[in-house]
């Protein structure tokens, strides 16, 4: 059995929707069968990383979440003899999903906060803390929900570390900082800027290979006078995490990576339906909510002061972010598109 996905990347959307359906995609070739993508835009780095994970990528021509989009997808999806679409976008609608449905083929709609009028999809994943059954009243009766960080879909290199237990250093000196795969409006140069009254900090920046400002931060970095390691496109997020004492990072899928390895995070929603689950976590002792995307650099500086002063404010973050995800998600979602 074939599964296609469709979603998209771009600078401006980013690269999470495209992201943690690669991690469902993972699983699904782990197991045997094989995969694909659909996609009306994709950055040369998704398309690297899909090639690279034996994902064949196919390319839509309509505009994106239109009708002639729907039929080009089911065409290809029959192409490709896929009995699942998986979709993931704003940009898909309720008429979007009926179109799959009634060309015959099973949907499965990754959501994130209740965006379309109504579901038509077989299955509903919305994988976020403040996910719940009210935000999908309109649906249809077939329509099952699965809700919750205990859907959480992590890539396969974060899998061995399902057990690993943190030890919240008296000291923290390693920070990690990631802003997204593109990164459109460059808050990772803001964080940079915020590091400059801190002293004796290691800190490690992740870049995405959409981001278009690299050039600038590598000249941010040099001129900084901090220790920075500026990283683009790593195979090692799960490594760097672990070594990590503490974590900027915007509010996206990166979170539930965050609460895996029970890293301390100080979140920044850089796009609107970031929001609710950045307030979220902070509301639930999970992580703090720095601000949004105009957060200012002095603040920054400000919460990174108090997470940097207080070891039982990371410990209790720590704890509380490791308990709402156990690494098992991307396995329950697997088991529902192929039972046994």
């Amino acid at each position: 059995m074939n599964l296609l996905f469709r979603t998209d990347a771009s600078v401006a959307m980013g690269t999470g929707h495209a992201m943690r359906c690669l991690a469902l995609a993972q699983a699904w070739i782990d197991s045997g069968r094989r995969a694909a993508f659909a996609m009306a835009e994709a950055t040369p780095s998704i398309q690297k990383r899909l090639a690279s994970e034996r994902c064949e990528a196919l390319a839509i021509s309509a505009k994106a979440g239109d009708l002639e989009d729907a039929k080009q997808t089911i065409a290809l999806a029959h192409q490709a003899r896929s009995e699942w679409i998986v979709v993931d976008g704003y940009q898909f609608t309720f008429e979007y999903q009926s179109a799959l449905k009634a060309a015959g083929c099973k949907v499965l709609f990754l959501d994130d906060y209740g965006h379309a009028s109504r579901y038509s999809a077989d299955l509903v994943l919305n994988q976020n803390v403040c996910a719940r059954e009210a935000l999908y009243a309109s649906r249809e009766a077939y329509t099952r929900l699965l809700l919750g960080p205990r859907y959480a879909l992590l890539r396969r290199e974060f899998a061995p570390w399902r057990g690993w237990k943190r030890e919240v250093a008296s000291t923290c000196r390693r920070l990690l900082v990631m802003m997204g795969g593109s990164d459109p409006g460059n808050l990772t140069g803001r964080v940079i800027s915020a590091l400059e009254r801190f002293h004796d900090l290691e800190v490690t920046v992740v870049v995405g290979g959409s981001n278009p400002h690299l050039a600038e931060l590598v000249g941010h970095v040099e001129r900084s006078g901090q220790t920075i390691t500026l990283e683009q496109d790593v195979a090692n997020m799960p490594e760097l995490m672990a070594t990590a004492d503490v974590a900027f990072s915007a509010a996206g899928s990166t979170c539930w990576e965050l609460c895996l390895m029970a890293l301390p995070a100080m979140l920044i929603d850089v796009a609107a339906n970031q929001t609710a689950l950045a307030k979220e976590l902070d509301r639930s002792g999970c992580a703090v909510h720095v601000g949004d995307r105009t957060v200012s650099a002095s603040a920054i500086a400000e919460v990174l002061g108090r997470m940097l002063g207080s070891w039982e404010l990371r410990r209790l973050l720590s704890q509380r972010c490791r308990t709402l995800v156990d690494g098992g998600g991307t396995g329950r979602v697997l088991s529902e598109l192929a039972p046994g």
